[in-house]
């Protein structure tokens, strides 16, 4: 795991931007895997700025969401295909039909997951999987107790999670679904680059046990520890718990020209 301890969220957007123009220039047809949440809004941000300058297009790349609510409208402004599609992929040059997320409103629950588990594998699998970290440690909704061999799935949210998303929700809790489809925490080991972004001193006790705790569902980010091509990238309020923190400026500091994320 490559740990980047950054200024700001600013200067760490312009980073996974560069990892997100290098992929689509190598590889226009690139699978992205892409987060809902405030940590990527930068990122989102910034890919919209140089896909308007025309440094990067995406008009050959197809993307899978994380995960979705349960129960929501189709035109529900928090589900969470109409929020990235405002933050990111309505804003840039994605095909029709080439941005897919779990279906939350269908019927027959576990045929959806297993139909998004084999979607994803038919693409190819996900070259590229941006990620957050939620305070308790979640990745995508895999909330803690969460198998690391799981698959996409229903989950229950916990309490802590609907309080952390009901700022989007009117500051209500319990306005947040129950429910929600997400990967599982395998489907997103299966990605061959995981980029998480973190910022904030919220997040600080979450980092502390993804990048130096031990690996455990308890914390079910930390299953990145096994993963053979992992990116943290981090403000310095969120790296703010890291016994290493130096350690990992130094590293980065003296990476080689020729070594990228």
């Amino acid at each position: 795991m490559e740990v980047v301890i950054r200024p700001d969220g600013e200067d760490i957007a312009g980073i996974v931007a560069d990892v997100f123009e290098r992929l689509l220039t190598d590889r226009p047809d690139a699978v992205l895997g892409l987060a809902t949440g405030s940590s990527p809004l930068a990122v989102y941000d910034e890919l919209v700025r140089r896909h308007e300058a025309d440094r990067i297009t995406f008009a050959r790349a197809r993307a899978f969401m994380l995960d979705e609510y349960v129960g929501l409208a189709a035109d529900h402004p928090e589900r969470y295909r109409n929020v990235i599609e405002r933050a990111f992929t309505g804003r840039v040059d994605f095909p029709p039909d080439a941005v897919h997320g779990p279906d939350g409103a269908a019927t027959d629950i576990p045929a959806a997951c297993a139909a998004y588990e084999d979607a994803i594998a038919g693409a190819g699998g996900v070259d590229l999987q941006l990620l957050g970290i939620g305070s308790d440690g979640h990745i995508a909704f895999n909330e803690p107790g969460s198998s690391l061999a799981s698959r996409t799935r229903i989950k229950t949210l916990t309490r802590q999670t609907r309080e952390d998303n009901a700022r989007f929700f009117g500051g209500d809790p319990d306005a947040v679904p129950h429910h929600c489809l997400t990967q599982g925490l395998a489907t997103i080991m299966s990605a061959r680059h995981l980029v998480l972004v973190a910022t904030g001193p919220g997040k600080a006790e979450a980092v502390h046990h993804l990048v130096e705790g031990p690996v455990s569902a308890m914390w079910p980010a930390t299953v990145m520890q096994h993963h053979p091509r992992a990116t943290v990238l981090l403000d310095p309020a969120a790296a703010s718990r890291l016994q290493l923190a130096g350690y990992y400026r130094e590293v980065y500091a003296s990476k080689p020209d020729w070594q990228v994320l």
